[in-house]
């Protein structure tokens, strides 16, 4: 096995949210395809002014999220900040998290820690303030 892998995230890697919530949001995952135990990179795309279905948090991975398009909010323990682009959001394991496209939509690269065995991404309920 080589030293190096190399991919294109959108040519080379599947939308696994098709099936989840298609035509409002894509992930992209490349933990398995780039073959690494130590870290992911996803990138995760929101149409025009949609809202996550649920939130999520983890048993031991630390997040980072980088806005690299659009822009929307990113609800916090239920508390929503404002994301506009190349903005970095860490999110340690235990913060539930849930985002917002605005009417833009919403383009996202996310950065996570070793997965443990069998993953650790827990859905939760979070409440966006109207």
């Amino acid at each position: 096995m080589s030293d190096f892998t190399m991919i294109n995230l959108m040519d080379d890697v599947q939308d696994s949210m098709a099936e989840h919530a298609p035509g409002e949001i894509e992930g992209r995952f490349t933990r398995n395809p780039v073959g690494t135990s130590d870290f992911g990179v996803s990138r995760f795309t929101y149409m025009p002014n949609v809202r996550s279905p649920s939130g999520h948090h983890h048993r031991e991975q630390e997040e980072a999220y980088l806005v690299i398009a659009g822009s929307g909010r990113v609800l916090l323990n239920d508390e929503p900040h404002t994301l506009r682009q190349w903005d970095v959001v860490r999110v340690g394991p235990s913060v539930v998290r849930a985002f917002e496209a605005g009417p833009d939509g919403l383009d996202l690269v996310a950065v996570g820690g070793p997965k443990p065995e069998g993953g650790d991404g827990v859905l939760a309920d979070s409440t966006w303030p109207d």
